[in-house]
């Protein structure tokens, strides 16, 4: 009886290796797309990225991200945009749904400094977060500016960016997209392309 048994398992255990070795291969064939990382079982050396599988689940996890923008929410504005991009800096009519009309709402409230105290060329990156309400978590942080800039241009241009955003805020966003924007960084570079050549040239 017992040399039975130890026939079938004999046989069993090779054969349950080999279902196990092509379930897993089969798992590991799956991506789902798009902007979703390969999914990874609980046999895995890590956790699935952004979420943790369980060992409830029936099947490898399928981790879901909210938007493919990854951590930062970047966007760069222009002070004079391309004829072709117009329609992307002018504000939505609607509550705000999408991180497009976000960063068509933040294009549209731009106001750059006059151009005599402006300089051609001139870039500033500014960080900062949004509340579910729409309203900003604290002021803008000033994280990048062109170098070899006077000390008053970055402050004119600083002021200018703090002034653009308070005339637009709070911005209205459906309930769906403050809750996904909620205290995720934003990151904003101006970029002052204007011909100034003749501004600059005065005394």
């Amino acid at each position: 009886m017992l040399r039975r048994v130890a026939i079938c398992l004999a046989f069993a255990v090779p054969a349950f290796a080999l279902a196990s070795a092509a379930s897993a291969q089969q798992r590991q064939q799956i991506n789902p797309a798009p902007f979703a990382h390969t999914p990874c079982s609980v046999l895995d050396e890590g956790p699935c990225i952004p979420s943790y599988c369980s060992v409830f689940n029936h099947g490898p996890c399928l981790p879901e991200m909210d938007y493919p923008y990854g951590e930062n929410l970047q966007l760069t504005i222009l002070t004079v945009p391309p004829q072709d991009q117009a329609e992307k800096y002018r504000k939505p009519d609607h509550d705000l749904n999408t991180i497009g009309d976000l960063f068509a709402a933040l294009r549209a409230c731009w106001a750059p400094p006059p151009p005599d105290d402006a300089r051609a060329g001139m870039q500033m990156s500014v960080r900062f977060s949004f509340k579910r309400s729409g309203e900003m978590i604290g002021a803008p942080r000033l994280t990048f500016s062109t170098r070899g800039i006077p000390a008053d241009t970055r402050t004119t241009y600083l002021n200018a960016i703090n002034a653009s955003l308070d005339a637009c805020l709070p911005l209205k966003f459906t309930g769906g997209l403050g809750g996904a924007l909620a205290g995720r960084p934003i990151m904003i570079r101006y970029v002052d392309n204007r011909e100034l050549a003749k501004s600059a040239g005065k005394p």
